[in-house]
């Protein structure tokens, strides 16, 4: 199982938008992906899961992968995330 840990800096937090995107970008791969954050774990490939994890702005996220495109799914979580989510401001 792979895992890296990332910041939050979107001014939502993991919400809303930010959440649908995550999603989304999870779901293009067949690893089993799940995203903790504080004593919260969730499916990251469901939105109401990834919601309740309360992630808000400077929150710290731990996303684990395992399958045979682990390595893929992480690189690319943790490009949207650094990426703010697309957002520019």
């Amino acid at each position: 199982m792979s895992q890296i840990t990332l910041t939050i800096r979107h001014e939502v937090g993991l919400h809303a938008r930010p959440a649908a995107l995550f999603v989304k970008t999870a779901k293009q791969f067949d690893s089993d992906i799940r995203v903790t954050c504080r004593d919260r774990k969730a499916n990251a490939k469901s939105i109401l899961n990834v919601l309740t994890l309360g992630a808000d702005q400077n929150a710290v996220i731990t996303i684990e992968a395992e399958g045979d495109d682990a390595d893929e799914s992480l690189a690319a979580l943790q490009t949207l995330v650094e990426n703010n989510f697309g957002d520019t401001g």
